[in-house]
């Protein structure tokens, strides 16, 4: 039994839900009377709600985002039905904007906007204090960073042992990237930096190894990151992974000095590029130097650098002719993984004032990507979706790091080659996802042969990659030495 249940609803089980874990650690008395639930997205919300009263709570607090919002209402409306002696909290990014057009909201009795952690430690203490709230929609300005409890000690060793561990050295964001709910964020604000160096060390003590940071600019301040990065690296230890989220053009040489040192595996590193169209990158607020961030990424590359690379579709006046050669102009440049995007118009994002200017039509319900604009038909935004999933399938997922530029060589541009594939998969099977390992290999074979080049052997090096010793049938009988097998996705990029 608990008098207070935080509760949410992630992407998969090794996710993690980091904000309940900052909130928990900000109840201070009350946090021993609390506990957190989580669940993934295969859940039926009647099972949730069953598992909720189990704990008898008085409050129960929610944490709402966009992949998780659909359940979350119904998990609201039928636990606010069946107990309405208990009192609901709602809070996160899907409910800090635009309330008034979501009907399922009128059975949360407080919501909490903005960054949460003193706001619902004092509705929790008015609750069990036997008063109610005297507002309902509760507006919380972020608060001073350095009164903050860190929530690190929040996660549990099994935590340490099966799921990702989230971390955050600062908050906010100084872009203005009207895509992004950041670019409402005033200012950046740094954790005190020693606190947060020491609450890390109690984390590898424990036997953490791998740590995602979800600073949105990691190497803004570059006295910190500098001074995070040399932690790391004092560790001497080889089985690290950190994931930092880099502004793609700021990689000075004192930065790169220092990433150079770091074994070969190591780090992560997630840039946005997002367009490479001056003109969309200006109407969206977006600063980047093009000509330092094809620099950096070159550099990245030679270092050894696993980097993620974004790209959107569908901004605001980009059509299809310029954004397959922002695609083809990436590739060149050689990230680990591509990730392609289609735009979403998360609630509160600055993005909806191109609206009507642009023919902005966007889907009503989440993930609320774009579906047509004045550059791009519904029929061109579907390709490019199929696309993406395809690209995920086939090149981001490392099993064919052999296969895939062979693909791209099947055509006048990459992009031109990788959408031909995907036109001739999605015609041949009417899917691109839910397709197995093995299937895949075999479509690739087929295709590749159709197109006048024999990849059985390239193939079937790709398929055995990941320690996989049998020789399928469509696959040549030679088989060839055994490689070793990698733990991570990001090792089977590694030729």
């Amino acid at each position: 039994m608990s008098d207070l249940v935080l509760c949410t609803l992630n992407a998969r089980y090794q996710h993690t839900a980091f904000g309940l874990r900052c909130l928990r650690a900000n109840l201070g008395a009350l946090r021993e009377r609390s506990e957190l639930l989580e669940f993934d997205l295969s859940v039926r919300p009647a099972d949730v709600v069953e598992r909720l009263l189990t704990k008898k709570p008085r409050v129960v607090g929610f944490g709402v985002y966009v992949w998780n919002v659909t359940l979350i209402a119904e998990i609201v409306e039928l636990l606010a039905t069946i107990a309405p002696s208990i009192f609901i909290v709602v809070g996160g990014p899907e409910v800090s904007h635009e309330l008034d057009d979501q009907p399922w909201t009128r059975f949360a009795h407080a919501i909490v906007q903005g960054e949460g952690e003193h706001a619902f430690k004092t509705i929790c203490e008015q609750v069990l204090a036997g008063e109610r709230p005297p507002n309902r929609v509760v507006t919380s300005r972020p608060p001073p960073i350095e009164t903050l409890e860190l929530p690190y000690d929040e996660y549990t060793d099994d935590d340490l042992r099966h799921r990702v561990l989230y971390v955050e050295a600062s908050r906010g964001c100084p872009y203005s990237c009207e895509f992004c709910l950041s670019a409402l964020d005033e200012k950046v604000r740094n954790f005190p930096l020693e606190p947060f160096l020491s609450a890390m060390q109690r984390l590898l003590d424990r036997g953490a190894r791998h740590f995602k940071f979800v600073d949105r600019t990691f190497n803004l301040k570059l006295d910190v990151s500098t001074r995070i990065l040399e932690f790391f690296l004092g560790q001497k230890r080889d089985d690290l992974f950190l994931h930092f989220e880099m502004v793609p053009d700021r990689f000075p040489l004192e930065l790169r000095a220092l990433v150079s040192r770091f074994p070969k595996g190591t780090l992560q590193f997630e840039v946005g590029i997002q367009t490479f169209d001056p003109a969309v990158s200006q109407r969206i607020s977006r600063r980047q130097d093009l000509a330092r961030l094809e620099d950096n990424l070159r550099f990245l590359h030679g270092a050894d650098v696993h980097v993620h690379a974004d790209l959107i579709a569908g901004l605001p006046g980009e059509d299809l002719r310029t954004f397959a050669a922002g695609f083809d102009r990436l590739v060149a440049l050689a990230p680990s993984e591509i990730q392609l995007g289609i735009l979403k118009r998360l609630r509160g994002a600055p993005i909806s004032r191109h609206t009507n200017a642009f023919g902005m039509v966007y889907a009503s319900r989440p993930p609320y990507e774009v579906l047509q604009t004045n550059a791009l038909s519904f029929d061109e935004l579907q390709s490019l979706k199929r696309f993406a999933k395809t690209w995920d399938l086939v090149a981001n997922s490392g099993n064919f790091v052999e296969t895939t530029p062979l693909l791209l060589s099947r055509g006048t541009t990459p992009f031109e080659a990788f959408s031909r594939f995907t036109a001739w998969l999605f015609e041949r099977e009417g899917k691109t996802s839910g397709l197995s390992l093995l299937r895949l290999a075999e479509l690739l074979v087929t295709f590749l042969d159709g197109h006048g080049h024999d990849a059985r052997q390239t193939v079937l090096r790709d398929y055995q990659r990941g320690g996989r010793h049998e020789v399928p049938g469509f696959l040549s009988s030679d088989r060839p030495h055994k490689q070793a097998r990698f733990g991570l996705r990001q090792a089977r990029h590694r030729s």
